[in-house]
This record gives C-alpha cells, structure tokens and sequence, in this order.
C-alpha cells in the first residue's frame, strides 16, 4: 500500500517551498571582440569569435545581391497581380 498524507499542505506553506523553483539569468558577457552581448562560453552569433579565435564565418550579404534578389520578387508580385486581374477562362 501507499502513504497517504496525514493532512492537506496548506496554501502558504506550498508556495513557499515553491519559492526555490524559479529560472536562473543566463550567464551573459560581452564580447571582446565585437561588444555584443553574448551567452558565456558560446560562440558570438554577431562575429563568430570565441576565446579570441574566429571559430565560424559568418555570411555577408552584399548589396548588389539584395537588389538583385528585390527585383526578382519585384517582377513575381507584378506578374501575380496581371493574373488576378486577366484570369483565362
């Protein structure tokens, strides 16, 4: 068999054993290299660097491709909106 409770654990005393179950801060830090704020012993997601040593390369976008990119979608919406308003029958 099991133990059953003697007596029913009042409000007060439940929630103040439960004052103890609380999430933590995390462990945030500057980073030396860049300045962003950055979890400690993670790699920078702003620079890529740790403990000083470029661990990933990040990807740079340049201008000319996000113009090139916008023009496409551009040109997409125009086309998508001549349909709607010629539809084949």
């Amino acid at each position: 068999m099991s133990i059953a409770q003697q007596r029913r654990s009042s409000k007060t005393r439940k929630r103040l054993r439960r004052t103890h179950y609380k999430l933590d801060l995390p462990g945030m830090m500057v980073c030396p290299n860049c300045g962003e704020m950055k979890l400690a012993h993670v790699v920078c997601k702003a620079c890529g660097y740790y403990d000083g040593k470029l661990v990933r390369e990040l990807k740079v976008k340049d201008n000319d491709e996000e113009k090139g990119t916008e023009e496409k979608t551009d040109k997409k919406a125009k086309k998508a909106k001549k349909t709607k308003n010629n539809p084949k029958d």
